[in-house]
């Protein structure tokens, strides 16, 4: 990026050289980190059929169940690799990256919307979740794109742009709840471009305003007019620059767009308050492990949503110079990341529903802020200031390529657990876990790793049947295992003695009936190989 510059760069579209190279991070290293305990459940569901997938929606995770959907598509095409999993995720955001720069380009000019796109493509949150298979790289495109599309209506009313956003908005709502909340963003920016145009609400066509806040065109100069020359009284013209909205007579009919905005919402959102309103009865099971949100939970927000604390500190910094600099036109990307925050947090002091990675969809919109301020000064020190978040980025990107699991130090190795058990297997062999129910998934991160995983003894339905993401076990341990002479346990954690960490019934049985002929350790987890006594 050396030579880059305004010139060089004038051919090409705006959004090339951000998707490229965020086409580039995300797929180096994209196999790498194995399957966490998240996308360990997108497999386990895109696997099953769309009717098992309605029964799953039912029962734990509609919230997540249209995109389960689209990779149930996918990996049916595509198959179940690592890579295919997450190959989805590297486009979104790539389109994610792309759409940005278009976006920086429409609202202030295209060096602002060129550097927030090379910004983007840096972060390790843009690493992180476009190297995962979940829905949230999807979730920020749409949102970038939604927002893009809400810019061009507002500019131009008519109903096919209308239209085109009220798609994006469902889908985004259908992809990931929470981003929802920047329709508030959208809502706030609308009522201003209805009340005071296009200008006031700082998404007018860049041209209009040559500084912070100030209207400049198009002007025409005028030749003074002599006293003896009749003077007509001119009606004034609220809205300077056209729109679609704009009669012959030039006065803009500003009042139907926010009555279109409202109508063209609505659907979108009967669209989505069927999965909404499942999804909440879903809560209490689906994040029960989530805290109340507390006030110091804000400052750590920008270290938890760009992966790493130093650069997500750096990109908070550079986007309030931006956002100073842009007066009047930071109005959208700074609604589009605070008041998501805002409403997430307070949300999420009465319910549990703060976490950090459900608002990786702001990311963009602090990068189109940072992107205005790199505009502002000459572009080797703004490449400075992109390669400098790239490189204090580094230690966080080789980390998250070596798990997803957090803290990054502390990896479970699902694939080493499996080998263990492929090279020593015997036909016959049974395979028990502990613990069950817990978000380790330790059975799905076994399998998927396994062509042939013994027979799962103590399993009397399995979790596609129950439309659910644990299986259920038998009441009675000691029958089911009657007649096994060897099993395989898999414990979470590292254990000198596996048999004495199971508890309940299961570890009576498995305790009385059986002895540990061998154990092995692996980062997270140990496996043993018990024999009947």
């Amino acid at each position: 990026m050396g030579g880059l510059s305004e010139k060089s760069t004038k051919g090409l579209p705006v959004w090339l050289l951000p998707a490229l190279l965020t086409l580039a991070v995300t797929v180096t290293g994209l196999g790498s980190a194995q399957l966490w305990r998240d996308e360990l459940a997108t497999w386990s569901a895109a696997t099953r059929s769309p009717g098992d997938l309605a029964r799953l929606a039912d029962t734990i995770d509609a919230a997540t169940g249209p995109y389960y959907l689209l990779m149930h598509g996918w990996v049916s095409v595509v198959g179940d690799s690592t890579v295919a999993l997450r190959l989805p995720a590297v486009l979104a955001m790539t389109v994610a990256a792309g759409l940005l720069a278009v976006l920086g380009e429409q609202l202030v000019d295209r060096r602002t919307g060129l550097f927030a796109g090379l910004l983007f493509a840096v972060l390790p949150s843009t690493s992180r979740y476009g190297q995962e298979a979940r829905p949230y790289a999807l979730a920020t495109a749409l949102a970038v794109l939604a927002t893009l599309l809400l810019v061009t209506a507002l500019r131009r009313p008519g109903w096919a742009r209308w239209a085109a956003y009220a798609a994006a908005v469902a889908a985004l709502g259908l992809t990931h709840l929470i981003a929802l909340t920047l329709l508030a963003a959208h809502a706030l920016v609308v009522l201003l471009t209805w009340w005071r145009g296009t200008v006031a609400a700082g998404i007018s066509p860049p041209g209009r305003e040559t500084g912070p806040g100030r209207e400049t065109g198009p002007v025409r100069e005028t030749t003074p007019v002599r006293e003896t020359t009749p003077v007509r009284e001119t009606t004034p013209v609220r809205e300077a620059a056209p729109t679609d909205d704009t009669p012959a007579g030039g006065v803009a009919r500003r009042d139907l767009r926010v009555w279109r905005w409202v109508v063209t919402v609505v659907p979108a959102a009967l669209v989505v308050t069927p999965l909404l309103l499942r999804a909440r009865t879903q809560r209490s099971r689906q994040l029960s492990w989530v805290a109340p949100a507390r006030l110091d939970d804000l400052s750590a927000l920008p270290g938890g949503v760009a992966q790493s604390s130093v650069v997500g500190g750096l990109v908070v910094g550079v986007a309030a110079l931006g956002a100073a600099r842009l007066g009047r036109r930071a109005l959208l990307p700074v609604s589009a990341v605070l008041l998501p925050v805002a409403l997430l947090f307070a949300a999420g002091a009465v319910v549990p529903l703060w976490v950090p990675r459900y608002l990786v969809f702001v990311v963009p919109f602090a990068c189109l802020l940072a992107g205005a301020a790199l505009a502002g000064v000459a572009v080797p020190a703004a490449l400075v200031v992109v390669v400098l978040a790239g490189l204090l980025g580094l230690p966080d990107q080789a980390a998250l390529r070596r798990t997803h699991e957090w803290p990054r130090n502390a990896p479970i190795d699902y694939a080493g657990a499996a080998r263990v058990i492929a090279d020593g297997q015997q036909p016959g062999d049974a395979v028990v876990y502990s613990p069950r129910d817990s978000w380790l998934f330790l059975d799905l991160g076994v399998d998927y790793h396994l062509d042939d995983p013994p027979r799962d003894v103590l399993v009397t339905e399995d979790e596609v049947r129950r439309g659910d993401l644990w299986a259920a076990e038998c009441s009675q341990p000691a029958q089911c295992l009657a007649g096994t002479s060897r099993v395989w346990l898999v414990v979470a954690g590292r254990h000198a003695e596996p048999l004495a960490v199971v508890q309940g019934p299961k570890g009576d049985a498995l305790r009385a009936d059986f002895t540990a002929a061998r154990v092995w350790h692996r980062p997270g987890l140990t496996v043993a190989l018990l024999t009947s006594r």
